[in-house]
């Protein structure tokens, strides 16, 4: 079954408007050239979209897969569960796109700060609320010690999957192999729950009063 044409159209900007900000930048990029590539006029291209920004926000949900129902990672073994959030990326088919737009994107946000604000809110808000919750799940497991501080925890999970990413990657080095299965046991050896029998006995002498 054919889907309307609106969705049609919507899909065809959208696409065609990725490749354009992936190819040329987005200030580089107008309206009439995304009209012009999609075969969508310009005036229901607004009607769907009331600037380049608009666009731009939406393209890049796009291309980070939020178009996309993530998996939960929920399996009872957190370790494992840590892991495979990590290691997920969602629209897999569309990292050659992602990875194109990204010097472009990040040239864009710093001119443009209310737009850096939205994207962040936008791509990078749902996968910070989701490695919280999974820490919050952890101490529910009993497999963290309770207590942790949830924005120290992300940001330890998530430096090393930026610097892979940002810098590893773009400056043509290799990352360190099965770098998730480091950063999650780094993670674990930091705030892992001992058992009483793991824990060790202080060594201080006591000062009798």
């Amino acid at each position: 079954m054919a889907r309307p044409r609106s969705i049609q159209a919507h899909r065809k900007v959208v696409e065609a408007a990725a490749e354009l900000f992936s190819e040329h930048g987005i200030d580089a990029t107008s309206m009439d050239a995304i009209a012009e590539s999609s075969g969508v006029s310009k005036a229901t291209i607004y009607k769907h979209w009331p600037d380049k920004d608009a666009l731009c926000l939406e393209v890049l949900g796009f291309v980070h897969g939020l178009d996309e129902k993530p998996p939960i990672f929920d399996s009872g073994d957190f370790r494992t569960d840590l892991i495979g959030q990590l290691r997920y990326q969602p629209a897999a088919d569309r990292k050659a796109m992602k990875d194109k737009i990204w010097p472009h994107l990040m040239a864009y946000s710093a001119r443009n700060r209310a737009f850096g604000a939205a994207w962040r809110a936008k791509v990078l808000e749902p996968a910070r609320i989701g490695l919280a919750a999974t820490i919050k799940r952890g101490e529910k497991l009993g497999a963290l010690r309770t207590g942790i501080d949830p924005e120290v925890g992300i940001a330890l999970l998530l430096g090393p999957m930026m610097y892979r990413h940002i810098f590893a990657q773009r400056l043509g080095q290799n990352a360190p192999k099965d770098l998730e299965v480091h950063v999650a046991d780094a993670f674990l050896a930091a705030f892992a729950k001992q058992s009483r029998k793991d824990q060790k006995p202080s060594t201080r002498k006591q000062v009798r009063r």
